[in-house]
């Protein structure tokens, strides 16, 4: 490392630390006052809001604008650059454009690194903080939400071959009314068991179901078998039948890669949402150093418009990516696009950029 490079990742990091924390103050402040009657709704204190809320808030919103940051910030300084004819000195020192790009790259591949880092275990963790909290406080208060309570009827596999059925489960108590479970072999059923009641037990781990009826039935006759009571152990458990926007968010990846496994022998369907979750969060990292290195190679051009044309032709390239991403998320969620393409159409698109724009560079 020369005096060069620390030079511009002194500056390259001060930029987007300050802009960053910049916009987490005014994304608070914003926040904050949509959700004012939402605070008061819940009784809490305002530390206890912070430590409940704001702690996984700011976390999540840093995590979601971080590509785009680094993008501004590369942009903002390197455009500064510039204009004050320092870029045209470096090079007409001696320096080849290679060798002035080599810091954007080691910037960009370390601020990629800690987002990678941060998408596989810290960003989780702040989500189940705000997630909670917006489930509890938030979203309990929207029609949306009070549209999924009333229906609390509930309908999933247990894995490949066994559907199972909940009439009025209730989250709160983990406890449900009718449950109905049957086993299909061949298109034909072979077994089925109904019960009155079910009820996790929180000591033995278990489901315990009252009034059970279970029936199997062969080629060519039927049992059928009543008990009071008896304890069941299913592959479900109380968190897979809460019904939570926020649950692919708040899973660390090796947590989420078990449970698309785990719904994968279950053969649900929606997979596609929580794959373009998972790829994603390996994608994003690169799209850091992507869009550094596409931020230098714009902003090294002195041009009449200064930082202000940089800047717009930014702020362009920037919606174009996101343009990109929602629709590529879009056709594989609705769609057949594998979720792994999906992912990484984005990236696969903006190297091509990246390329096209180093050669048209001046050198």
């Amino acid at each position: 490392m020369k005096k060069l490079d620390w030079y511009i990742l002194k500056k390259f990091l001060a930029v987007f630390v300050f802009s960053i924390c910049l916009f987490a103050v005014i994304a608070i402040v914003i926040d904050a006052s949509e959700k004012t009657d939402d605070f008061v709704k819940s009784g809490l204190s305002a530390g206890e809001i912070i430590t409940h809320y704001y702690y996984g808030f700011i976390p999540h919103i840093i995590a979601l604008l971080f590509p785009l940051f680094v993008f501004i910030a590369v942009i903002f300084f390197t455009s500064k650059m510039a204009e004050q004819t320092e870029i045209v000195a470096i090079i007409a020192s001696g320096t080849s454009y290679n060798r002035w790009l080599r810091p954007y790259v080691f910037g960009g591949c370390f601020l990629g690194l800690f987002l990678w880092v941060s998408n596989q275990w810290m960003i989780p963790k702040a989500e189940k903080i705000r997630g909670g909290f917006e489930a509890a406080y938030v979203d309990a208060h929207s029609s949306y939400n009070a549209l999924l309570q009333s229906s609390s009827d509930i309908y999933f596999k247990i894995d490949s071959v066994t559907y199972a059925g909940i009439y009025n489960y209730d989250t709160a108590n983990n406890r449900g009314g009718t449950f109905f479970s049957y086993k299909v072999k061949n298109g034909k059923v072979i077994s089925n068991t109904r019960a009155d009641m079910i009820l996790y037990d929180t000591a033995n781990k278990d489901w315990l179901l009252n009034d059970v009826l279970e029936r199997k039935v062969f080629e060519n006759r039927e049992e059928v078998s009543y008990t009071p009571s008896v304890h069941k152990k299913f592959s479900f458990k109380p968190v897979d039948l809460e019904k939570d926007r926020y649950t692919k968010d708040k899973l660390t990846t090796p947590q989420l890669i078990n449970q698309i496994q785990l719904e994968e022998m279950r053969g649900s369907e929606g997979l596609n949402e929580l794959k373009i979750e998972r790829y994603r969060r390996d994608a994003t990292a690169v799209t850091v150093l992507l869009l550094t290195l596409i931020g230098a190679i714009i902003a090294g051009r002195k041009v009449r418009g200064g930082s202000g044309s940089h800047l717009a032709m930014g702020f362009t390239i920037a919606a174009l990516f996101i343009i990109t991403d929602r629709f590529s998320t879009i056709f594989s969620t609705k769609g057949n696009l594998p979720p792994m393409l999906a992912a990484w159409i984005p990236n696969m698109i903006f190297i091509w950029v990246v390329y096209y724009l180093y050669k048209k560079a001046p050198k």
